[in-house]
């Protein structure tokens, strides 16, 4: 009787554990990543690095495609479309009507595409970068910390999610001094380093003693020319060898908003929306990144005034301006 009872209780627990391992799998939907630009990219690395995270946790499965031109774009999406898969996650800009075809001939299939322009049918939900808040923040500390007012930008292309950076990093700078001047460039690329180095080292011949690595390269700019750096999109400072040069850097975090997107998906309630608030510091999608080595260097009322500033922006009694505009250099 005792073997008996052993026996019984031991299918009881490959029962329960077989219903359990078929729950798992039930929760597990399908997501495919389509990247324009080499993961190393920093864009789409925040991007991939949240899809990693999730199916790290067991929420997903991933399979993702970089390096995919435009031209290349809408083919990659339909075969990930024909797939099965639940969720694609990637980017539309300049083939935002191309994909939107796409996702109404799939309406079954929930698309996250970061995109400039609005939602679309039912299952088109769009994000982008808005990461504003925190570059208005990182301006206010470049603006105290540079000796001669002259600040230097170094851009991918001018369009609208790098355009309110500068403008966001300008008027921070600006609040603590009025007079503080602007060198603008934009390379027309978003990976190539060697181009964006060059682009920095001109601006500080111009002047420059502060710069705003937007783009990778102009870390190993300031470097060389004994010149302080703030970072963008990724922790520069410990990920793009910035120790010493990188004072911060304005983060982008998609884990919340996409953890929030695969819910709704298993939920069976994607719908097509703006995930603009995701990317946002109130929703954790914006931050600034710790001080390490310059947590000293900073002077003390100016890292007292980010913090008052950053409370009154989560507190909603602060908004950071949205200026999609070209900016251009003051000098």
């Amino acid at each position: 009787m005792t073997r008996l009872r052993g026996i019984l209780a031991a299918m009881a627990v490959a029962v329960l554990s077989f219903a359990g391992a078929s729950q798992a799998m039930a929760e597990t939907i399908k997501v495919a990543g389509i990247y324009t630009q080499p993961i190393q990219q920093k864009w789409d690395a925040r991007l991939h690095q949240a899809l990693t995270n999730a199916q790290n946790r067991g929420d997903i499965e991933y399979v993702f495609s970089e390096k995919v031109s435009n031209t290349d774009y809408i083919r990659v999406l339909r075969e990930y479309a024909e797939s099965g898969v639940d969720l694609v996650v990637g980017e539309a800009f300049g083939i935002s009507r191309e994909a939107r075809e796409v996702a109404d001939d799939y309406p079954e299939i929930a698309f996250l595409m970061g995109d400039p322009f609005r939602p679309h049918g039912t299952n088109f939900a769009v994000f982008d970068n808005y990461i504003h808040e925190p570059c208005y923040l990182m301006g206010i500390i470049a603006g105290a910390m540079s000796r001669s007012g002259k600040i230097g930008m170094v851009g991918g292309y001018p369009i609208g999610e790098v355009n309110r950076l500068f403008h966001a990093f300008m008027n921070g700078a600006r609040s603590v001094n009025p007079d503080a001047k602007f060198k603008v460039t934009f390379i027309g690329s978003w990976y190539d380093p060697p181009k964006a180095k060059e682009a920095a080292f001109a601006q500080v011949e111009a002047g420059v003693d502060v710069l705003y690595a937007e783009r990778a390269g102009v870390v190993d700019a300031a470097r060389e020319s004994g010149i302080i750096a703030f970072g963008n999109v990724n922790d520069m400072n410990k990920e793009e060898n910035g120790t010493d040069v990188v004072v911060t850097s304005a983060l982008w975090d998609m884990n919340n908003a996409i953890s929030h997107a695969i819910q709704l998906v298993k939920d069976g309630k994607f719908a097509a929306e703006d995930y603009k608030e995701w990317t946002m510091m109130a929703k954790g999608g914006a931050s600034l990144a710790p001080y390490y080595e310059f947590e000293d260097r900073i002077p003390a009322d100016i890292k007292a005034k980010v913090e008052a500033v950053s409370a009154d922006i989560l507190a909603g009694k602060v908004v950071v301006e949205i200026n999609d505009e070209e900016p251009k250099s003051t000098y």
